[in-house]
């Protein structure tokens, strides 16, 4: 994709956290391509751009911007897909023509991660990659094969340890809620989910874990299952309470990050394991509010993602009476208006998030 304008290509998505980066597209699309939570790539075929393509893009993004980044993604969903030699040649470039870019990030797959040597991961690290971003969105192996992510924990840990071991930044992505109400192996996959992934997080010890909430979309695969009554969402006091049982199992030294609107509670942050009991504590407050109150909060959370008032910037605004009673007095007309309709309204816009 290119922007009008603007002389070199750009990929379709990157993490919150870097939205503020020079984005250079390395490869097109995901290599990947089957997990059943994930839209965006489908419909499309993986590419790998030619080496002397990315560098010409490098350049002419410097004579476009000039060196005004201080961080720079590699995209799209996989770069380090392409062969070590020629991944350093565009991180050499990139450090070349943006002098001040201080953090280079990326996406990577699990299984390719672990593909790669140790060597080869500080070669790149030299070369100037600074953090990768892995998605682990589960330990729980028969979670991992049901939503097709083509890796197994076994993998994951072992692809986690080699970039740690290098030297690069790792950030693993959790998707809460991921499980919804299956039961696979007979039990509830919630629980397993939970437990699973946090032996995964304590066996690899990330520098950050961000997680992520399960939001089901037109274009994932898995909207069809949850049509057909095969996949049942869980509710939002339930994902709240599957991420409280990973918080409460892990023993890194990881910071934990909620900065994505899908999250029920982005108050849920900190570095661990010196914030636990604060993460943990408003978790509780938040299971301990009745049904109609936790509709109220997501909805007045919700508002804010979308400019309306009143709303919700954090869970303290909604310990606020008057806070709180102006956003029971919208889902009061909402109800008169029609019987349902406030959880009906979180439901939609809870879709609407990207």
């Amino acid at each position: 994709m290119t922007v009008i304008g603007q002389p070199y290509e750009v990929g379709p998505i990157r993490p919150p956290s870097e939205a503020g980066s020079l984005l250079v597209r390395a490869t097109r699309n995901c290599p990947w391509n089957k997990c059943e939570f994930c839209p965006t790539y489908k419909g499309t075929r993986f590419e790998r751009r030619p080496i002397e393509e990315i560098l010409k893009d490098i350049d002419e993004a410097a004579e476009f911007h000039g060196d005004i980044y201080r961080t720079a993604f590699i995209q799209d969903a996989n770069s380090l897909v392409m062969k070590t030699g020629d991944l350093v040649r565009v991180l050499s470039r990139l450090k070349e023509k943006f002098p001040s870019v201080q953090r280079v990030t990326s996406y990577a797959r699990a299984r390719t991660v672990a593909r790669k040597s140790v060597a080869e991961l500080r070669e790149l690290h030299e070369a100037g990659l600074s953090r990768l971003h892995i998605g682990l969105e589960s330990g729980y192996d028969p979670l991992l094969e049901y939503m097709k992510k083509g890796v197994t924990s076994d993998l994951v840990v072992s692809g986690g340890e080699k970039v740690v071991d290098s030297g690069i930044s790792l950030s693993f992505y959790v998707v809460l809620g991921l499980g919804g109400r299956l039961r696979l192996e007979g039990e509830e996959t919630w629980r397993n989910h939970a437990l699973e992934t946090a032996r995964v997080l304590n066996e690899v010890n990330p520098h950050y874990i961000r997680v992520r909430t399960l939001t089901i979309r037109q274009g994932m695969p898995l909207q069809e299952k949850l049509e057909n009554g095969e996949f049942e969402e869980s509710s939002d006091a339930e994902k709240v309470r599957e991420e409280r049982q990973l918080i409460e199992e892990l023993e890194v030294t990881s910071y934990f990050a909620s900065d994505h609107s899908t999250n029920v509670l982005m108050d849920v942050r900190g570095q661990l394991p010196e914030d636990k009991a604060s993460m943990l504590s408003v978790m509780d407050q938040y299971l301990a509010l009745s049904e109609d109150e936790q509709v109220n909060f997501r909805l007045g959370t919700l508002f804010r993602y979308f400019g309306y008032e009143p709303n919700y910037g954090s869970f303290r605004d909604f310990l606020v009476p008057a806070r709180k009673e102006a956003v029971a007095a919208v889902i009061e007309d909402l109800e008169e208006e029609q019987p349902g309709r406030s959880r009906q309204l979180v439901a939609e816009l809870n879709r609407m998030l990207v």
